[in-house]
């Protein structure tokens, strides 16, 4: 949610910022009629209390009885006045945060202004794409000829982009999740949380995800749990409603969990394979800050989640996104592609953000500065990193000439010492 004092200030800018997300402007016009209706109604309120504070002291003094009559007559109406005024104030503030709550957060001014994707700029890649003396094969024929993946029985389980990964490839899995999650707490300094998978509304609220993508979200409807897009969204209402002191700032926390979106914007895209699933695994990366180090922040956790990669030895990149294609809460955003041979595609797995104080006015996370002053934390997350796109690349890129695939050397302690994954008999 953006500070009302900054729309309020700086007006003009907040309207172009929203113009260069793609977003309508003319909602910050409606933002501070509501605004000034608001703030009036609560002046008219604190005038109407003093005036009925000012008539009943006259009561008491005046002896006269058709006077005193006439007084207690028009508190009687001031009183009406005032609860009629106190009525008006929480409708109005209502509409002023379900407003608000619809308004996407102002780029950072070094993000490059575009329309969408096709204004993404790679910043850099890394490492060498791999070469093959054969036609390298796409990952869903490599793990079906193995034996480690079954479309089939997850089709039949559960429906359309579900499956199943069986022996080497579930353990490929499970290495990743331990593996990464070792490099975080071990190398990164990231405290590891186990966070619930079903969250209450005001927590997708907090991170953006409500009440704008509520479409997407998987939800039981008796209960009201909504089961999350991300580990984003437990990790960072871990301090929602808390007042943090400044001392224990940063926070680092990481998380593994599996991950449920429905699929509706990408219906007829990718198909094929694991790219893209209603379920689907990552281990996230959030962080809390002090304003003042959000930006070095942002480049140190994007730093974290590329180390994976380095480690892994797959080819990869960063691409700089542009205004039109952030995310709904980023202030600026970098995402890492790793390539697939197979596929022939660069794949995105995993995109680092920094939400700014955004997040944090959603969900009420402050600290209290060196000075005592309560302010905004503000947060940060990317993945670190998203498993079937890396499963992926992995597979494509360690494929050999007979369909076997090469355990990377950081996973195989990992794998029991498994060097070389081979069709299952």
């Amino acid at each position: 949610m953006l500070d009302i004092h900054r729309i309020r200030n700086e007006t003009e800018s907040v309207k172009s910022g929203l113009v260069n997300v793609g977003s309508d402007p003319s909602v910050i016009d409606n933002v501070l009629v509501l605004d000034g209706d608001r703030r009036e109604t609560q002046k008219e309120g604190d005038r109407l209390r003093a005036e009925l504070n000012a008539a009943s002291r006259n009561i008491g003094k005046e002896k006269d009885p058709d006077r005193r009559k006439e007084l207690i007559d028009a508190v009687s109406k001031v009183k009406q006045a005032i609860k009629d005024n106190d009525a008006r104030v929480p409708r109005l503030e209502k509409e002023l945060r379900d407003l608000m709550l619809s308004i996407p957060n102002i780029p950072l001014e070094e993000v490059t202004v575009g329309s969408g994707e096709e204004a993404n700029s790679v910043a850099s890649e890394h490492g060498d794409k791999p070469s093959f003396d054969f036609e390298p094969k796409p990952h869903w024929e490599l793990m079906s000829d193995l034996g480690i993946i079954d479309f089939e029985r997850g089709q039949k389980v559960s429906g359309s982009r579900f499956y199943f990964l069986r022996g080497e490839g579930a353990r490929l899995q499970r290495a990743l999740i331990a593996w990464m999650l070792d490099v975080h707490t071990d190398e990164h300094g990231y405290e590891e949380l186990y966070a619930p998978c079903m969250v209450r509304a005001e927590c997708l609220v907090g991170t953006g995800n409500l009440p704008k993508f509520g479409e997407h979200l998987y939800r039981d409807i008796e209960e009201d749990f909504w089961f999350i897009p991300t580990g984003e969204v437990p990790v960072t209402n871990f301090y929602r409603d808390e007042i943090l002191d400044w001392k224990v700032l940063p926070l680092r926390h990481v998380t593994y969990t599996p991950c449920f979106r429905r699929e509706k914007m990408s219906h007829g895209k990718d198909t094929r394979g694991i790219k893209r699933g209603h379920q689907f695994d990552k281990v996230e990366l959030v962080q809390f800050v002090h304003p003042d180090r959000g930006r070095d922040a942002l480049d140190e956790l994007t730093g974290h989640a590329r180390k994976l990669l380095e480690m892994l030895g797959l080819a990869h990149r960063v691409v700089n996104i542009c205004t039109g294609d952030l995310s709904f809460v980023s202030a600026i955003k970098f995402d890492l592609e790793a390539w697939s041979p197979g596929c022939e595609e660069w794949l995105e797995v995993s995109s680092c953000s920094l939400f700014q104080d955004f997040q944090a006015r959603r969900a009420k996370i402050r600290f209290k500065d060196e000075n005592g002053k309560n302010r905004f934390v503000h947060t940060l997350n990317g993945s670190g990193l998203a498993l079937p796109r890396v499963v992926i690349s992995i597979v494509e890129s360690y494929q050999r000439a007979d369909g076997s695939i090469t355990v990377p050397g950081v996973l195989q302690p990992y794998m029991g010492g498994l060097e070389v994954i081979t069709r299952r008999d």
